[in-house]
């Protein structure tokens, strides 16, 4: 269990870096990030997240993820609700699923590309609800959840083996 091992000491501090650089990197790189056809959104959040469940054998990740949405939202929208139920949705709908797999890059990758797909497309939808946006349906999977989807395969490919060997070492997996 995680109690036993380090990783209680480093996921959320992970997970910190995790929530700190999907700003940063949006912050650094907004000349490219942010044009007007398009908009990435960079989720190494959920990357963390994901990478624990396959990889990991994390205490209370449901916790973990309710306060990394928490933080998320507070710090990044400065709306409360989004993130903070999206991120433990996904953690479960994860885990159920979970069970059925295999951990290996291809299936975890595209579980990846599904939870990037369903929170963006959930974060889009409540910020439509409460009027955040009015970007059209079409244009938001154009403008957004394709150049998201392609960046955020990237950056998985980049990070999987060194995520994976991190989470390996420090779980008792």
């Amino acid at each position: 269990m995680m109690a036993n091992s380090k990783l209680k000491y480093y996921f959320p501090l992970g997970l910190i870096i995790c929530i700190v650089l999907d700003g940063t990197l949006s912050s650094l790189y907004a000349q490219y990030f942010f044009t007007s056809s398009i908009s990435i959104e960079s989720r190494l959040t959920l990357l963390w997240l994901v990478m624990a469940i396959f990889y990991g054998e994390v205490d209370r990740l449901m916790l973990w993820a309710f306060i990394a949405g928490l933080i998320f939202d507070m710090y990044y929208t400065g709306i409360l609700g989004i993130f903070m139920i999206i991120f433990p949705l996904i953690v479960y709908l994860n885990r159920e699923v979970y069970r059925f797999f295999t951990s290996n890059f291809i299936v975890v990758l595209l579980i990846y590309l599904i939870d990037v797909t369903l929170v963006t497309a959930l974060a889009y939808w409540a910020n439509s609800l409460i009027g955040l946006t009015t970007t059209g349906s079409a244009d938001f999977v154009v403008q957004t959840l394709g150049p998201s989807l392609a960046y955020n395969l990237a950056v998985f490919s980049l990070l999987f083996i060194p995520v994976k060997n991190f989470f390996e070492k420090y779980s008792s997996r």
